[in-house]
């Protein structure tokens, strides 16, 4: 075992003492010492619960021959940093969480590991954690937050809390009805209940094959999340058994897999970020141009919120996961012989896992649209491609041209929104909010949110080469890369410029003469945003582009 090197042998007793301070017996110091990486606190909705989670997870252990080590990681909830400078420490916790993980399991070299993830970011900081350090590990989410009604029989989500703030504003949402929305729109602990990132996230490990069915959709409320929990345990212990590694499974084929199953669902549009993170630290290669390949062959069978009404106690009542995989498995779309966490292989694990209904997840045959929910969009306002929920996009935005309203910033775009400034035909354009530009590459839930809530969505625009949250929908597109901060072609868009998005064709055009912007290049300076310390100031020195990733170099 690893954790050999550290507690074998005469010289080794320090080491065995200290062990013994914290209770260990002699011999739960034998047995194989399995990391319960937990990203419980007591702020995030989505991880106030994971302490019971791990718990859970600890009694599989045991019960399995192995000796449970819980630390701790950070973990910040999006929906509490959006609309504020918050927002620029979420995406910026992903490399911290990766790292802080492996300075833990290096330094006290254990054998595996289950990771307890739940909201955005931590869920691909930890799958970075998992191939970087490849030793035996599974994921145990938290799962998703319920869903209720309101008073009218509408499901409700964080969504439509921020939705109902630009009806307020425009005057079609009463005092009442916003209060009434914010009490009971997120009734518990959980991830936030729809197709956000969170869940996207979640989803996807199963799709990957790091995770136990269920992990991303059982809601965090049901016993069933403690006992899939304390099977991750147990599962924990053979992995280490068996030998079987983090890259023995996110393979080339997984990735595909992953991307396949991301486009079936219809995912967050952050997920291509994370995917492209993950798959550079396993060494695969993910070409964003391959992403509309895929897009092109695969059906898209789910219409979850923010797309739909459909949340994620909905996919798990249909049967999750794994009943969409094996739905487009019907069209030869998945390799069905990769080996997964649960010890079987893809092919395995989904035989025999239906949806009945076809309510939530529709059949090939019929599906909601016959390409993937997520596009890559190229052409002279994003060279190295931008991202868009192509399934949340209202049919008559598909096309769209309009002319450029800049902002600088997310807030300046939001004051406009609220003050009236922004007219049906409008392309909304948000710069100097990349990765490095940001710095933090923040979401724009509030102005998406805005423009949907003041009735917009359909006659609207928003082009960002900063992010969307999971919860957008509309034709919000972001990544534009490169980004502002590094001349890309969005730093020198003027105010009144003809902005053309084809998404069917996955065209982003600047429609300006190369004559009138190479004017521009020698005549404008890109914004630089000066004063920044601590974190914030390293990560923009660092940070790649988000056609990359937004990984740290």
């Amino acid at each position: 075992m690893r954790s050999d090197i550290m507690k074998n042998g005469p010289d080794r007793a320090p080491q065995r003492s200290l062990l013994k301070a914290n209770g260990y017996t002699d011999e739960q110091i034998r047995k194989p010492l399995i990391g319960v990486v937990n990203s419980f606190n007591e702020i995030v909705p989505g991880h106030s619960h994971l302490n019971t989670i791990a718990r859970a997870v600890k009694d599989g252990i045991l019960a399995n021959g192995g000796t449970p080590m819980e630390f701790n990681t950070i973990a910040v909830c999006d929906g509490i940093a959006m609309g504020h400078e918050g927002m620029k420490y979420s995406l910026v916790t992903r490399e911290l969480i990766a790292d802080t993980v492996e300075c833990m399991v290096k330094a006290h070299a254990l054998d595996g590991l289950v990771f307890i993830p739940n909201c955005d970011k931590i869920v691909p900081g930890m799958l970075i954690a998992a191939a970087r350090l490849n030793i035996p590990a599974v994921f145990c989410s938290g799962g998703p937050m319920l869903s209720l009604n309101d008073d009218c029989g509408k499901a409700m989500d964080l969504n439509t809390v921020f939705e109902a703030v630009g009806g307020f504003m425009q005057g079609t949402v009463s005092q009442e009805k916003l209060d009434y929305v914010e009490e009971y729109a997120c009734p518990g602990c959980g991830s936030c209940s729809g197709m956000f990132t969170a869940n996207s996230m979640n989803c996807l490990c199963e799709a990957l094959g790091m995770a136990l069915p269920g992990n991303g959709t059982v809601p965090a409320v049901f016993g069933t999340r403690l006992r899939l929990a304390k099977t991750a345990g147990a599962r924990a212990v053979d992995l280490v058994r068996e030998n079987v590694r983090p890259l023995d499974i996110m393979t080339k084929e997984a990735f595909d897999n992953a991307l396949t199953t991301d486009m079936a669902l219809g995912c967050s549009s952050n997920s291509l970020l994370h995917l492209t993170a993950i798959a550079h630290e396993a060494g695969v290669p993910f070409d964003m141009h391959y992403v509309n390949t895929i897009s092109e062959r695969t059906p898209n069978l789910c219409h979850l919120a923010p797309a739909g009404h459909h949340h994620m106690q909905d996919l798990q009542n249909e049967g999750g996961v794994y009943a969409v995989m094996n739905e487009i498995s019907k069209l030869g779309l998945l390799n069905l012989e990769l080996p997964t966490v649960t010890g079987k292989t893809v092919g395995e694990n989904i035989a025999g896992v239906t949806s009945k209904k076809h309510e939530v997840i529709k059949p090939v045959e019929a599906p909601y649209s016959k390409t993937g929910g997520l596009a890559v969009l190229f052409g002279s306002l994003a060279p190295e491609g931008a991202a868009v929920k192509r399934s949340a996009v209202a049919p008559e935005m598909l096309v769209h041209q309009g002319p450029a309203r800049v902002f600088e910033s997310e807030e300046e775009a939001i004051a406009a929104i609220y003050a009236g400034k922004i007219v049906s035909g409008d392309v909304v354009v948000i710069r100097n909010e990349g990765p490095a530009g940001g710095p933090g590459m923040r979401e724009m839930l509030s102005p998406t949110s805005a423009i949907c809530g003041m009735g917009l969505d359909k006659s609207v625009a928003l082009i960002t080469d900063g992010r969307f949250s999971g919860a957008t929908r509309g034709a919000s597109i972001g990544h534009v890369s490169p980004e502002a901060y590094h001349g890309g072609p969005i730093a020198y868009v003027k105010e009144g410029d003809i902005i053309s998005i084809n998404i069917p064709e996955y065209k982003l055009d600047l429609l300006v003469s190369e004559e009138e912007m190479a004017k521009r290049k020698a005549e404008m300076v890109p914004l630089k945003k000066e004063g920044l310390t601590g974190y914030l100031k390293r990560y923009s020195k660092m940070v790649q582009s988000a056609s990359k990733g937004a990984i740290i170099e």
